[in-house]
């Protein structure tokens, strides 16, 4: 093994996780389908959010281990809001109670709390936030180049704003502990519209497809109460920021668009997502 690195601890689409040096730390070795400047970035997005005093894990540096490219932040303890839920919907069949919509309405608010902090800042020298939108829209393989063109022409109705934004605000990479969170990944963040970063969540919320890995019952919970942890989020994040839902509703489409080029989406979520953005360039 080589010295600094310990246990492997996770694991994405673009990178390997490992303990480093003492435990107090983390590596996050690149796969060979992440190239260094994409470390770069990331390392440069989440230097920010520290810098702002976000609940974000403390970047260290770039490092290259036997060849592979890495960067080094705290080590954060704590379960992500989808392990939670899990947890929440295997313990709830097993007792066969009544679902406890409190546990929801908790982590609800812990989630707009942390998107809303993370949007009151702006910032300089980050990626635009629509360009980037209109980028992953034309790498979409899925859609025709006329269904492009429409999707793309409503984003540029949207009203422009210069906030910062997470880009991948999924509840994998909400970790919580003490009942506050920290948020992780930050490779997608960039400056514009909080909308986005919240058509993300509900699309994630309303579509998600769970591994097949995962237990049944997490599914049927999920399925369950999709559009009441929407609403309580949204309730929430409303209160706080004066942002409604029928704000974020219009960057559905551009969102749901630009995700079907994201790593991990399963081809059934894919459908789920193609059918959507045609029924509402129908609507449009």
């Amino acid at each position: 093994m080589v010295q600094g690195i310990g246990n492997k601890i996770g694991e994405g689409g673009c990178a390997e996780v490992f303990e480093w040096e003492d435990g107090s730390k983390i590596i996050k070795l690149a796969k060979p389908n992440t190239i260094p400047a994409a470390l770069q970035a990331e390392l440069h997005h989440c230097q920010t959010a520290w810098t702002c005093g976000l609940p974000v894990p403390r970047p260290y540096d770039l490092v290259v281990v036997e060849g592979r490219s890495g960067i080094v932040f705290e080590r954060i303890y704590g379960d992500p809001i989808i392990k939670r839920f899990v947890e929440r919907a295997v313990e709830q069949s097993r007792t066969q109670q009544p679902i406890d919509i409190m546990k929801d309405y908790i982590e609800a608010k812990i989630t707009a709390k942390l998107f809303h902090q993370i949007h009151s800042h702006a910032v300089a020298k980050m990626p635009s936030q629509r360009e980037n939108i209109k980028n992953d829209i034309n790498r979409a393989q899925y859609l025709t180049d006329a269904e492009k063109a429409a999707v793309i022409a409503e984003l540029d109705g949207l009203p422009i704003k210069q906030r910062l934004c997470h880009g991948d605000p999924n509840p994998g990479n909400i970790l919580v502990r003490d009942n506050d969170a920290v948020i992780i990944d930050w490779n997608n963040a960039s400056t514009g519209n909080p909308e986005a970063d919240l058509a993300e969540y509900v699309i994630m919320i309303r579509y998600a497809i769970l591994p097949p890995h995962l237990p049944s019952e997490a599914t049927v919970l999920l399925d369950a109460t999709r559009e009441t942890c929407i609403n309580l989020f949204m309730e929430e994040y409303e209160r706080l920021s004066g942002i409604r839902y029928a704000d974020v509703e219009p960057w559905i489409l551009p969102v749901a668009a630009r995700k079907l080029v994201a790593d991990g989406i399963s081809e059934e979520e894919k459908r789920l997502l193609i059918n959507e953005i045609r029924r509402r360039l129908h609507i449009c």
